[in-house]
């Protein structure tokens, strides 16, 4: 089970502050080649925990955005990291990116392995996709839609985002009519969260956004919920939705704690017991103190002219800095915190947690009012209705 993390945007969203580099076309071969060879040699490196992990053998490409990239450097990487076909080979791929390189593109994809694409769309409301700085436009995302359906991909996931102030109901009510007639295999939905490191959150100090109201947001999932239930999809996760039999192989493995190896300067690896993060995946201050040391081609970032669009203020341009240490770290959970884990990210699912691990007295007082409930199976979960304040569920429990 492997997750490669690809760094590279051609621009920033609004809302995010994951690590990711602007792409610069007039470098593009450069750092990209560079980075692919970064990422077979750290395969190479780590070939030991990564045969650990095949009997879930699943890939995950995701970024940044990984459509950026050419197919020969993805055949390169994925050469790498295939003895053998992945059972659930996703790429995550932008829609202008799709629209742009056409079909051949999404053909030579499906030739190299890949059997799922999850495209971020987010909305159908061009004011709202100019918000949030996205590159595509709606009708971009409906062109790249039918271009991944006429090219053959069978599994296709696409990303919404609600919780937003200016979200009205008919706008995402139109929205999520239009997805459930596409009939994506998969939907994710998510929350808008104000993170510290990007441009919505200065917005937010500054008075230029009011986050929306945990009332608004709670009418959005609603509507969210009420409307994939009709359309025939199953409700697995808390901002997961699938047609039956769809649900994510590799995302799902996560939820479940199975172990995984994360390549790429931001991944994350999990072996059952312990976590360990490549040193992008942290803010700079744990970053330069991190015990752990890989050999590894960084991006380093310096500031320059304002990048048009990039909703960044200074542009923080990429270089390619050749081979340096990249610093990384790594946690032993207790078996008091990877109990807590269990009980977290099972209660995210609807399949719940085992009895076992949960207060038996605050878990009985939480089965007679409503907050959890039984399942077929006689485990706990939360209630769909429940799933929006599982929270501060979570938290009463531990």
């Amino acid at each position: 089970m492997i997750y490669l993390h690809v760094p590279f945007c051609r621009s920033f969203c609004t809302y995010c502050d994951f690590y990711s580099e602007i792409a610069c076309r007039d470098r593009d071969a450069q750092q990209f080649q560079a980075y692919a060879d970064a990422v077979c040699a750290e395969a190479q490196r780590r070939r030991g925990e990564i045969d650990a992990t095949r009997n879930l053998n699943t890939l995950y490409i995701g970024g940044g955005t990984p459509s950026v990239l050419p197919l020969s450097l993805l055949r390169q990487m994925a050469a790498q990291l295939m003895t053998g076909g992945f059972i659930e080979f996703t790429i995550e791929v932008n829609p202008e990116d799709i629209v742009e390189k056409g079909e051949s593109y999404v053909r030579g994809l499906l030739e190299m392995g890949v059997n799922r694409v999850s495209m971020g769309v987010q909305s159908l409301d061009d004011g709202i996709l100019r918000w949030m700085n996205r590159r595509h436009d709606a009708d971009r995302a409906r062109q790249a839609f039918r271009i991944l359906r006429e090219a053959g991909v069978e599994n296709i996931s696409v990303d919404l985002i609600f919780g937003l102030s200016q979200l009205s109901e008919a706008v995402f009510r139109q929205t999520l009519d239009e997805m459930v007639r596409w009939r994506p295999e998969h939907v994710s939905a998510y929350q808008l969260s104000i993170e510290d490191g990007s441009a919505l959150g200065e917005m937010v100090r500054t008075g230029r956004y009011t986050e929306a109201s945990q009332e608004q947001c709670a009418a959005q999932y609603r509507l969210l919920c009420d409307t994939l239930r009709a359309a025939g999809y199953v409700h697995y996760e808390i901002s997961n939705w699938a047609l039956p039999g769809r649900e994510a192989v590799h995302n799902s493995a996560y939820w479940s704690r199975h172990p995984y190896v994360g390549l790429g300067p931001g991944a994350h690896s999990f072996d059952g017991t312990v976590r360990s993060w490549n040193a992008e995946s942290l803010p700079p201050a744990q970053a330069a103190t991190a015990a752990e040391n890989r050999s590894y081609p960084r991006l380093r970032k310096r500031e320059g002219p304002a990048s048009e669009g990039s909703g960044r203020g200074p542009a923080q341009q990429d270089v390619f800095s050749g081979s340096s240490p990249l610093r990384g770290g790594k946690e032993v959970l207790s078996e008091k915190e990877a109990k807590e884990e269990k009980v977290f990210l099972g209660l995210r699912t609807a399949r719940g947690v085992t009895e076992d691990l949960l207060p038996k007295e605050k878990a009985a007082g939480m089965l007679s009012d409503g907050r959890l409930a039984r399942t077929a199976e006689g485990r706990l979960r939360i209630p769909e209705d429940r799933w929006f304040v599982s929270d501060d569920i979570i938290a009463d429990l531990l």
